[in-house]
């Protein structure tokens, strides 16, 4: 290289040196389900969230077993799920703390128009899948270990039915989020455990309609856990602990409040901290 074209490089270097660099924006990593995903809720809420503090938070959308698997590998900073057992397996484990309530919403199961099994209008769930096990009628499970999967099988289970033994072709895992598991049981048409969040975003119905609504079995509660920094020393603790603050404060519990479809709340702000 020439003395010129060295002197031109050396120059160049020193007035990238000399350039300011760009901080990255600060961001937490959230482990969640694809329910609070699917119904839009973190559309709503995570951009408030971020104009309130300037953190933004990136989330990672799986079913509750593979939300808390992120968690701990440390793969996440926070956890939002809705499995209370597993929950309490995560903090009993350490892989979480601050363990807290913040909103619930109910499951329904919706089914086909034709309701083969003649459940339609029920509110006992328990019966209703009995009659639809009875029945053989289409069924589609999640199969993710989600915690709509989760709650579904303590469903089969309350209502003496051991599921991996007895289903058949009729019954249908699909081993995917809410909304693609809503979509298979349109098409199929088939009987499907949903949270209503999900259901009152979901857009491809077809022939689907509410069968079963109304049994206290089928309250559906959602908590959030800081990843522990102790197993974990790279979570970002401050930040995590500032979204967890914000979410359960008034302004993320107002925020939950407000977002609706249609005009119908899809959760219900509910913060608590229990014990565990």
């Amino acid at each position: 290289m020439s003395r010129a074209g060295i002197g031109l490089a050396l120059s160049l270097l020193a007035t990238l040196a000399a350039m300011p660099v760009r901080a990255q924006a600060p961001f937490i990593v959230l482990a969640s389900t694809t329910s609070t995903q699917d119904s839009g809720l973190f559309e709503y809420i995570l951009p408030l969230f971020k104009a309130r503090t300037g953190v933004e938070v990136r989330v990672v959308a799986l079913g509750t077993g593979q939300a808390l698997d992120v968690g701990r590998r440390g793969d996440a900073d926070v956890v939002f799920v809705h499995d209370a057992a597993a929950e309490l397996a995560f903090v009993a484990q350490g892989f979480g703390i601050e363990r807290r309530q913040v909103m619930y919403n109910d499951f329904i199961l919706v089914g086909p128009a034709a309701d083969p099994a003649r459940v339609r209008g029920s509110k006992d769930i328990t019966a209703a899948l009995k009659a639809i096990a009875a029945n053989v009628a289409p069924f589609a499970s999640r199969g993710d270990r989600s915690g709509t999967h989760a709650a579904e099988r303590r469903l089969w289970q309350r209502a003496g039915i051991e599921i991996d033994r007895t289903k058949g072709t009729w019954y249908r895992e699909t081993g995917q989020g809410m909304g693609p598991t809503l979509n298979i049981a349109a098409a199929m048409p088939a009987y499907a455990l949903t949270d209503r969040g999900t259901w009152l975003g979901f857009k491809n119905r077809q022939e689907l309609v509410v069968a079963v609504e109304g049994d206290q079995t089928l309250y559906n509660q959602y908590s959030v856990m800081l990843v522990n920094p102790e197993r974990h020393p790279h979570v970002k603790q401050a930040l995590g602990q500032a979204f967890i603050a914000w979410i359960t404060g008034p302004d993320g519990q107002r925020a939950i409040a407000d977002y609706k479809v249609g005009g119908q709340p899809l959760f219900f702000p509910n913060y608590a901290k229990p014990a565990g």
